[in-house]
């Protein structure tokens, strides 16, 4: 039987009544459970990962799709893999409920249609080479799980992200994860403690993915953009230690011609 613990009362009561540091030590000491919880779903992770990975291979592409918080933090890993691992913009998309908009400021039952979500997918073209995963805190957000229902009836591969145990949106996905984290420290806000689980997965998720795509080398992001300053010194410390060359401006002129440390390595000729 589906049990939303997302919403259960939390365990603390009078939270108006605490001190401040009161506060901050017991948001922590919740806080402090989640990497546990994330660690139970390893190995339905590890599942999702392979699938992710198979498909990206194969020329195919992620989406995330979720509603508020949810479809932010989505949107947050998908536009951090460009300049981390220096791949296509469009080889991780995120999509939120309510359209750009959603990201700032919340869109009133947004997440409510059961239409949307597909049309949403459908207008990148979506296709059966393609994974999608539906991130829902609750698991029940009608947005996630009709688009993902509508994938499976296309032959689309799914996964999803959720913090309740049996949530209706695993049951709606090939590859479901749930990281059931328990009560949030302020009853049901899931910005919290699911909120953090959720992060911590889709990191793992694109991180475990773009290392088996080979886009990280030892343990460098060897294929980042060179977006600032602070990244292309990062990346000609990088290429001397790679290559071996000693002279700083050497390494630094050698990275910005060729864009990438990686690139920069292969073509070094000392």
């Amino acid at each position: 039987m589906f049990q939303r613990i997302t919403e259960q009362p939390s365990h603390y009561h009078h939270l108006e009544k605490m001190s401040i540091p009161e506060l901050l030590e017991n948001i922590n000491k919740e806080d402090q459970t989640v990497p546990m919880a994330v660690q139970q779903a390893i190995p339905e992770i590890t599942k999702l990962v392979a699938a992710v990975t198979d498909k990206m291979l194969a020329g195919g592409r992620l989406f995330y799709l979720g509603a508020g918080t949810s479809g932010r933090l989505g949107i947050v890993d998908a536009s951090e893999c460009p300049p981390t691992f220096g791949v296509p913009h469009g080889l991780v998309i995120g999509i939120i409920a309510g359209g750009d908009t959603a990201i700032r400021k919340a869109v009133e039952f947004a997440e409510d249609s059961r239409d949307q979500g597909w049309k949403d997918l459908q207008a990148f073209d979506i296709s059966d080479k393609d994974v999608v995963v539906g991130i829902a805190a609750s698991g029940t957000t009608p947005y996630v799980i009709a688009a993902l229902e509508a994938c499976r009836r296309h032959g689309i591969t799914t996964g999803s992200i959720s913090c309740n145990p049996d949530a209706p949106v695993s049951a709606a996905a090939d590859f479901p994860v749930e990281v059931v984290v328990g009560p949030e420290f302020v009853t049901g806000s899931t910005r919290m403690k699911s909120g953090t689980a959720q992060k911590l997965v889709l990191n793992m998720l694109t991180t475990s993915v773009m290392i088996q795509l080979g886009r990280v080398e030892d343990n460098k992001m060897v294929n980042m953009q060179l977006s600032n300053e602070k990244l292309v010194d990062r990346g000609v410390k990088m290429l001397m230690d790679n290559t071996g060359i000693t002279d700083y401006e050497q390494a630094k002129a050698l990275l910005l011609q060729y864009g990438s440390v990686k690139k920069a390595a292969e073509n070094y000729k000392p």
